[in-house]
């Protein structure tokens, strides 16, 4: 499923740095605690901490593949869209959805206006933040996973992109989220 034939941009510094695949490793385990990071908020401005949530909510993090603002991995475009119509469902549970994306600021404020994302876009160009959780990449991005950590920041649960299974259902995210 192509979101457009419009391919400019594709072919970026970012695109060649992530090209060759690189499977996911990650090797956190449940009750861990997960690296901090600091990123710009897309959605709604300023900087996100992940140790500000220690504490107070719940975090689900959903890492996901956007080559350009306009160009979506056809795994992925459907679970934004599934993330973004739930994220009330989230909300009203205590937990927040942080998503991050590799894609620049100037991109994912596209995407944020496009979509019409209420959840907040994080955005990662360096894909600093999916190496530190080590999501693996391939063909030009980084490969999407979900982490659930509980309100003292530690790993409850973790998803890893397969052909077979490409991202945690919005429904199991939910029934985790409950058992939080």
């Amino acid at each position: 499923m192509l979101t457009s034939t419009d391919f400019s941009g594709l072919f970026s510094d970012r695109f060649f740095k992530n090209f060759f695949p690189i499977p996911a490793t990650n090797s956190f385990s449940k009750g861990m605690l997960t690296p901090d990071f600091e990123l710009p908020d897309i959605t709604n401005g300023g900087k996100v901490r992940l140790s500000s949530f220690r504490r107070h909510l719940p975090v689900i993090l959903a890492f996901t593949r956007i080559f350009t603002e306009k160009q979506y991995c056809p795994f992925c475009f459907p679970h934004i869209k599934a993330l973004n119509e739930s994220y009330e469902k989230f909300r009203d549970r205590d937990v927040e959805v942080l998503m991050i994306t590799s894609t620049d600021e100037a991109q994912s404020k596209i995407v944020v206006r496009d979509l019409g994302l209420k959840m907040p876009l994080l955005s990662d160009p360096s894909c600093k933040v999916f190496q530190a959780y080590q999501t693996g990449q391939a063909l030009g991005a980084p490969l999407p996973a979900q982490f659930v950590l509980d309100e003292e920041g530690r790993l409850r649960y973790k998803h890893l992109f397969s052909f077979l299974d490409h991202n945690a259902s919005v429904e199991t995210l939910l029934k985790i989220s409950d058992q939080l």
